[in-house]
Order: C-alpha cells, then sequence, then structure tokens
C-alpha cells in the first residue's frame, strides 16, 4: 500500500527484513526440535543460533535470487554465509518451502490481527462514549432517505458500536482461524521429518500444528481471514456513509471536524466537504477487493501448486495495511466529530408534526375505528402536509371524523417526543450492558 494510507507498525510486519527474521526464527527453532530427537546434532542446532542478532541482507539475498530464481534458497544460502557452511549443513532438514513460507505468512498475520483488534477497540471506545454523550439527542430516523420516525443521535452510535463489536468477534474467530502453522514436509505426510518438530515450531511461533496440511496450510482459513476484513470495511463504510449523509448542506446534523487552515475547495473557498469519511468509502473498497482472491485461491492442485502466492504478497499486506488505516481514521473522525442538536431538531419538525402518523393511527384503530378507515383518515391529513405546507396536529384536529374518534387531548399527547425515547436505556442495556 502507498505511504499514504499506511501507518509505520503494520507495514513493519511486511518489511522483507521483518519476513527473513521470521524465516530465521521458524529455521532454527526447527534444528532445536531436530536435535532434540538426534536427527541433527546439538552443536550444529546451537551455531544456527549465532545468527539471532545479524541483521539479514535483503540486497544480498535478492542477489543470491536472482541466481538461483528461489527466495528460501537464497536466504539459506545467506545465512550459511553468517553461520558457515558446515554448521548450516542440517538447517532445513526434511522441510520444504511451503513450511517456511505458509508458517511465516499465518505469523505475520496473526500480528496483523493483533494491531487491527486494538484498532477495533479504539473505534468502539469512540463509538460508546459519543452515543452516551447524545444518548436522549433525537433526531429524526430516516428510511428509504425520507422522514420516517424519531430517534436520538445515541442510538444512531449504539447500533453502530454493536455492528463493530460483532465484527470484532469475528476478527478475534479470525485470528483463531488463521494462528496455524505447517513444518509438515514434501506433500505434508511428515515422511522425512517428525511431527514433534512442527509442535515445538509452531510452540515457539504462537501457532497450534495445522491438524493435516498437504504442502501448504489450506487455504479456506484465508479465505475466512479476508472474508472478515472485508465485512469489517463494510461497516466502516456503513458508518462513513451516514456520516457523509448527515453532514450534508440540506441536513447538517454532524460534521467532520474542520481544523485551523485547512481547506475544502481550490476554487470555492466556502466549502467543508466530508473528505475523511469519502476517503474510507473508498479505503474499504480496497479492502473488500481481497475477498474474492482470496476465495479463488481455495482452489490448488493436488497437494500444492503456487497460484495462490503471488495472489497472497500483494493482499497480505496491502489488506492489512489498508484497514489498520481506516480504522485509524474511523476512530477520529468519530472523537471529532462535530455534532449539531439543533439541526437534528429543526429538520425534525421541518415537515410539522408529520412523524407522528403512525402514532394517530394506531390511537384510531384502538378508538375502535377501522385500519382501513384510519389508514386513510391520517394519510388524508398527512397529504397536505406533504403538498400545502400545512401543520399536521391543525389539520387533524380540524377533521370531524378524527376528533369523532380522539378528544383533543389525545390527539395532542400524539406529538409527545418523549414517546419515542423511553426505552432507550433497555436498548443501551442491551447494547452496552449498562445505562
Amino acid at each position: 500500500m502507498i505511504p499514504r494510507y499506511s501507518r509505520p507498525e503494520m507495514t513493519a510486519i511486511w518489511e522483507p527484513a521483518t519476513k527473513f527474521r521470521i524465516w530465521y526464527e521458524i529455521e532454527a527453532h526447527a534444528c532445536d526440535a531436530q536435535a532434540a530427537i538426534g536427527v541433527i546434532p546439538k552443536e550444529n542446532a546451537e551455531a544456527v543460533w549465532k545468527a539471532k542478532d545479524v541483521a539479514f541482507d535483503v540486497v544480498r539475498i535478492d542477489e543470491i535470487e536472482a541466481v538461483t530464481k528461489h527466495d528460501v534458497i537464497a536466504f539459506l544460502t545467506h545465512l550459511a554465509e553468517h553461520i558457515g557452511a558446515e554448521d548450516a549443513r542440517f538447517v532445513h532438514q526434511g522441510m520444504t518451502s511451503s513450511d517456511v513460507l505458509d508458517t511465516t505468512l499465518n505469523v505475520q498475520l496473526v500480528r496483523a490481527v493483533d494491531i487491527l483488534l486494538a484498532d477495533m477497540d479504539r473505534v468502539l471506545a469512540a463509538l460508546k462514549a459519543r452515543a452516551h454523550e447524545h444518548k436522549m439527542d433525537v433526531r429524526i430516523g430516516r428510511s428509504h432517505g425520507i422522514h420516517a420516525e424519531p430517534t436520538t443521535m445515541g442510538l444512531t452510535f449504539a447500533r453502530f458500536y454493536a455492528e463493530m463489536d460483532r465484527g470484532r468477534a469475528r476478527l478475534v474467530a479470525a485470528r483463531a482461524e488463521i494462528a496455524t502453522g505447517a513444518i509438515s514436509g514434501a506433500v505434508g505426510t511428515f515422511a522425512n521429518i517428525d511431527p514433534s518438530v512442527e509442535e515445538h515450531v509452531c510452540a515457539q511461533m504462537g501457532l497450534t500444528p495445522e491438524p493435516i496440511s498437504t504442502q501448504v496450510i489450506p487455504r479456506d482459513r484465508h479465505a475466512m481471514f479476508f472474508a472478515t476484513l472485508g465485512v469489517i470495511a463494510s461497516s466502516i463504510e456503513n458508518i462513513a456513509t451516514e456520516i457523509r449523509h448527515m453532514q450534508r448542506t440540506e441536513v447538517l446534523e454532524a460534521e467532520e471536524f474542520f481544523s485551523k487552515g485547512q481547506k475544502g475547495s481550490s476554487a470555492m473557498p466556502h466549502k467543508r466537504n466530508p473528505v475523511l469519511t469519502e476517503n474510507l468509502t473508498g479505503l474499504a473498497r480496497l479492502v473488500r477487493m481481497s475477498v474474492v482472491p482470496a476465495m479463488e485461491n481455495v482452489t490448488l492442485w493436488h497437494e500444492r501448486d503456487i497460484s495462490h502466492s503471488s495472489v497472497e504478497r500483494a493482499i497480505g499486506p496491502d489488506t492489512t495495511v489498508t484497514l489498520d488505516f481506516a480504522l485509524n481514521r474511523l476512530a477520529g473522525v468519530i472523537e471529532k466529530l462535530v455534532i449539531y442538536p439543533e439541526n437534528m431538531l429543526a429538520n425534525m419538525n421541518k415537515f410539522r408534526g408529520l412523524v407522528m402518523s403512525q402514532r394517530v393511527l394506531l390511537a384510531l384503530t384502538q378508538a375502535g375505528v377501522s385500519r382501513e378507515d384510519a389508514y386513510r383518515l391520517v394519510q388524508r391529513n398527512a397529504m397536505r402536509v406533504w403538498e400545502e405546507g400545512a401543520d399536521f396536529k391543525t389539520e387533524l384536529l380540524a377533521d370531524d371524523e378524527v376528533t369523532k374518534a380522539l378528544s383533543v387531548a389525545e390527539i395532542e399527547e400524539k406529538f409527545d417526543l418523549g414517546y419515542h425515547t423511553k426505552h432507550v436505556d433497555a436498548i443501551f442495556a442491551r447494547v452496552f450492558g449498562t445505562n
């Protein structure tokens, strides 16, 4: 991913130097396990650790690979240059390249998830804080983009919190799904390496042994992993889209923080655009872009082919780096989001009580009017509000058929906003576990 959308902690996971360090650790731990069961001399295993403080030369490894056309062999050759050919004789004993490559990829993905989980915790904390801050600030709910019934800004943040909390739970499951390693040798039969070596390496690298691998770790695990990242990205876009709507000039119930010295347009000095949430919408597309290729990687020929390899070299870093950046940008937007309760009330009242139509409908049916007639009575008064700019309550009070069923006090009561917030505490208790 380009530096513009990258954060150092996540990009460091995918640096070549980090990858080679993980390769080295896998090989060294494997040598320890081989020595423990008497397959290789203990002194040779110990000698491999002479390189534990070595900064592997990425340029040198690339030079060797230019000749060998094989990245793992190039690394092993470079390792031998540090510890000596004799001591390196038993390195990679009984192993195949995928043992190193697949186990390393999963180590990197696990480390990436741990950062993403921390990112999501920041987003969740921001959503929870804003939900409680605006718990009872009434705003109009919308369906199909049209005024529906009152809700609160707090409930808007609470539902996004619940969605992101589900995303976090999925990410925890994805971490478990991807946290496997394989040191099973060619075609995964352990013919040339004892299963105890795999168990030792996985324990040292924070993984569990893959129950059954071929020459690769099954790619359905990776498909589930990237699909989870795609769902989280969609949740980011869901929140971003709501904020973009709220910032529209005609709505202006909230807007992104506009910092001192910030410019909104090169042509129109008055502009304050929702650039961060628009950016998040685009970044979500980039994250989801990895989902289909990851699923297509599940199908491999027989015990192994490398059709998945080029895909994963791109989507591994690009997707995790992009989602890391997007989650942190989203958290910042929520933390600094400017809310306008007065505008929310103004929008609520734009159609002069029209949003209380369902309460009147229900009251009429409870007063003995058939549902069909009740709907007809309410709708004809509602249409005067839409078409003539009338006041809904005034129209109802002037309608003899309505007042025949409902008293003035009963009609007046149907316009109490508190009716729509009476269960907010109960919803908050469900979402946050506390009022």
